[in-house]
Formats: structure tokens, sequence, C-alpha cells
């Protein structure tokens, strides 16, 4: 008998799933929480259904979606006091009304079992979304009233001619999702605008913030003023140095270290504390457990939490009481570069459409490519390193996500007075490469499909997911993904995706350019 069961990342055990315990770090007993809240999450969307949803059971759905997302929480307690949360709303609304049993979902037909899991998925990334979106007040009753419709789904007898709209339903509602967080971040923080970000630490106490959530590092900036504490991102908060309003703060300096699967080594010994905001937390080193804290949907074992008021006191005494470094530490990126340039969002792309449009009509720029998503441990991902390095002198990178720290600090020149490699911000920033593509379309007055533009896309957990169901939905075809292909899709779904879409694996960095520049 199976201790657990769980395929949800890229890096699943011997690429069909985690048996025994997750890769992630996750132990059995929390997959088995885990799956315990997603299945009462089904049952208070069905409770729901009967009666009326509320601001209430909103938060609710989206809290616990999020919340099992792969490097989230893997603290017990915590996930079983938002079970026994969940579960009252239900009963409270409908006693009569049962929770899920997600082993039904793990035994279905392989088919059926790919679509709803497609659908799970890619809800638990749009939830990231709403929620960030969400804790700055911004709502969307339709991509609210999608998530009960769709756990409904899951939990629901239903055939593939009935997953599969569904499954593109998942992509055009994320779409309006990641609009209404782009709005969320731009109303509250301003544009992002091309900043250039040091990697040297200086000396003194600082602080590493980690994660995704903006409303986080500018509680954290308010409340470091005139400390003598310098903050420094690390990993998908990168691009929150290019907001005018948190870029404000004289104390936020730069960026710490590269992308989340290297934590464990880059932490070890470090004079600060580490405060982590969202997903991408790992398993905690005894070489830094002292100094981590998580607050929000992240929750860990013996770390110190930060509550909802938000009172990050404990991080900054620590940050003082380890003094940080004595001396500045020049630190460096992946490749060796000392600086990293962030952004390039769509109004910063877009207010230069024009001087772009000219440079390929010239013959300057002859291709896009869109080389991003998550990084990750497996080997294999040096590919995008490869592929960066070898795409030809006129062609423009544009990236996002972490998966990007494989080579952002590589000097690519520039075309035309664009630089080769733009950084268009986090994975909840993907928006801004579907707008500056649809733009593009339009100034050409093509088809998506039809542009000098090729997207090589790297996964590893579920907000990759749903952007690429996204993708899809738009009807973008010849997306490469690596750097393997999802456990859970089933063979014929793949052939679904392959006949309709031609989504591939990718293969080498030659082969792929020579098929995508053909």
């Amino acid at each position: 008998m199976k201790d657990m069961f769980c395929f949800q990342c890229e890096q699943t055990a011997k690429g069909t799933g985690c048996e025994v315990k997750g890769v992630c770090g996750k132990t059995a007993q929390i997959a088995g929480l885990q799956d315990k809240l997603v299945g009462a999450t089904i049952g208070l969307a069905r409770a729901v259904q009967k009666s009326k949803a509320t601001e209430t059971t909103d938060a609710a759905i989206k809290r616990a979606l999020f919340t099992t997302v792969t490097n989230v929480n893997f603290d017990d307690e915590s996930l079983e006091a938002l079970i026994a949360c969940v579960e009252k709303m239900k009963t409270d609304i409908d006693p009569s009304v049962k929770s899920y049993d997600m082993a039904r979902l793990w035994e279905e037909n392989e088919d059926i079992r790919s679509l709803k899991t497609l659908i799970l998925l890619g809800i638990k990334g749009m939830a990231s979304y709403a929620h960030h979106a969400d804790i700055l007040g911004y709502n969307d009753p339709v991509v609210n009233a999608f998530f009960y419709k769709a756990l409904v789904a899951v939990g629901s007898d239903m055939g593939m001619d009935e997953l599969l709209p569904l499954v593109l339903e998942t992509g055009t509602v994320n779409l309006a999702c990641m609009e209404l967080l782009d709005k969320a971040n731009t109303e509250t923080y301003g544009t992002p605008e091309p900043t250039e970000v040091t990697l040297t630490i200086e000396k003194g106490p600082f602080i590493i913030i980690t994660g995704h959530d903006l409303r986080d590092l500018h509680l954290l900036l308010e409340q470091t003023k005139n400390k003598g504490i310098n903050i420094y991102t690390h990993g998908e908060m990168l691009p929150t140095h290019a907001y005018p309003s948190l870029k404000s703060y004289p104390q936020l300096k730069g960026n710490f270290g590269t992308a989340w699967q290297n934590q464990q080594k880059e932490f070890a010994d470090v004079p600060a504390p580490i405060l982590f905001t969202t997903n991408c937390l790992m398993p905690v080193k005894d070489s830094y457990a002292d100094r981590v804290f998580t607050t929000d949907v992240v929750q860990y074992p013996s770390m110190v939490h930060i509550g909802k008021d938000k009172d990050f006191t404990p991080v900054i005494e620590k940050a003082l009481a380890l003094g940080g470094y004595s001396e500045a530490r020049e630190m460096t990126g992946i490749n060796g570069g000392k600086t990293l340039m962030t952004g390039f969002g769509h109004g910063t792309v877009l207010s230069v459409a024009g001087k772009v449009v000219e440079a390929v009509k010239a013959g300057e720029i002859k291709h896009f490519f869109l080389v991003g998503g998550c990084d990750g441990a497996k080997t294999g991902r040096n590919y995008y390193t490869e592929f960066v390095e070898k795409a030809p002198k006129d062609s423009i990178i544009l990236t996002l996500a972490c998966g990007k720290f494989r080579f952002n600090d590589l000097d690519l020149g520039t075309i035309g007075g664009l630089p080769r490699i733009m950084d268009m911000g986090q994975c909840n920033d993907a928006y801004s490469a579907i707008q500056v593509a649809v733009a593009l379309a339009g100034a050409f007055e093509c088809d998506v499909n039809d542009l000098p533009l090729s997207m090589v896309l790297s996964w590893y957990e579920q907000k990759a997911v749903v952007i690429l169901l996204t993708l899809l939905a738009l009807g973008i075809k010849n997306i490469l993904l690596g750097p393997s292909l999802p456990a859970f899709i089933s063979p014929k779904v793949l052939n679904v995706l392959i006949e309709k879409y031609n989504i591939g694996a990718i293969s080498t960095p030659e082969a792929d350019l020579a098929k995508l520049l053909a």
C-alpha cells in the first residue's frame, strides 16, 4: 500500500509520483493532510453551490488551495486547523454535504484523472494569484465563482467531453486573474521601470525577504525605517526593485543569492534572518533554522510565524542581534555577473513598442524568445542557460519567474538600444508577456502564432501549470516545455495537446533553436 500519492510538481519521484515521501520534503502525513484539506474545500464548494458564496468562503477557498501548492506548508498543526475551519464553514452552510475523498481522484481512469488534475492544479496556481490580489483589496467575482465551479467538477462524475472545455476555461479565467493582480500591484506600487540591482551585500544588519508578496515587503520596509537595517530580496522578490513606491525606500539595497532551490546552500550561516512570504520554502537546515521566519500561508514546524498583525519585530530584533557582515560582501549570479536588470513589464516594453517594431522591420531584431518559468534542482535545467547563450545575437530574450536566475546575470549586449535580456518580473507577471505578444501581433496585423516569437518554458509547480493553460486557452501553439513533461498528463491527453497546440518537450538547445528558427 502506498504511504502517499503526489505528482503535482516537475521533480516528482521517478517521473511518475511520490509514494513514500515528497521530493519537495513533505512527509506522507503532510501529504495526507493536504489531500484532506482539498477534499474539505471541495465539500465547501458543494455546500456553497446550494447556498450563496460570501467573502469569508471566497477567502477560505483561495487560502486552502494556495496552502497546498508545492513548498508552501509543511506544518501539520496549521493544516489541521485550516481543515477544521473549512469543515466548520461547510457544516454551518449545509451539514448534509460530505467532503470529497481524494483517493477517488487518484484511483480514477487515467484520462479523467489527468483532466481533473489539470483543473485542480490550475486553480491551485490561480488561487495564489487571487490571494495576492485579495491582500491588496482587489477581487473579481468571476474569478471567485470559478473556484467553486472547478472544485465541484473535480469531485463529480464527468467525462472527457465535459472536462476538456473546463481545462481551457481554467486558463481563460486565470488570464482575468493575472490581469487583476497586475492592476493591484501597479495601482498600489506604480508601474515597474527598468532598474539595475546589485548583488553586493553591504556591511551591517540586514534582512533577506523571499517569496512573492509585495505587501509583505512594503510592510517590512515601513517597519525598518531608520533602524539601520538593510533589506535584500531573494528569488522571486527580485522584480520588486522595479516598483517606484518600493524602490523609494533607501534601505531596499539589492538582491541576495539566486533561485529558491539554492536556499539550503545560500542561507547556511548567513548572519541575517530570512522572511518567507509565500511558496518556495525548502525543508529548513540546522545551519540557519534559528533565522527563519514565515508569514501568511507559509509555515514550517518550529519556525517563528508572523501572524495577521504583520508585526515583524522578531525579524527586526534578530537582524540587529546578528549584526550582518563586518565588511561588504561582493556576491555574483550563477554566471559570475555582479548586477541584475529587472523591470521590463508590459508598461515599459509597450512604451517603446514603436522602437521594437521598427527594429524588427529593419531586420535588427529577427526573433523573440520567451525563456522563463520555474527553476528547480533537477538536472537538465542548464539547458535554459545554454539556450540563451546560443540564441542568435539578433534575438531578444524575454524572461520571467525564477528560471531567469540561470542566465539573468549574463551580459548579452543590446539591439538598437534595447537590452537583449528583458526581465518581465515574477511568475505572477506572465500577464505582461501575454500583453506584449498581443500588442506585437496587433502592430504587425497577424496572429500571435505568426510572430517571430517562440516560447521555451520551464515548470516546477502549479502556478506554472495554470500559466500554461492560459497560453493554450489563448490558442498559442508550438510551446516547448521542460525539463520534463508533467506526470499527471496521460498519453491520450498529451496527444490532444500535441495535435491541437503542437506542444512539445525540450530536446537540446541546438536542435530546438534550429527548429524554432526554421
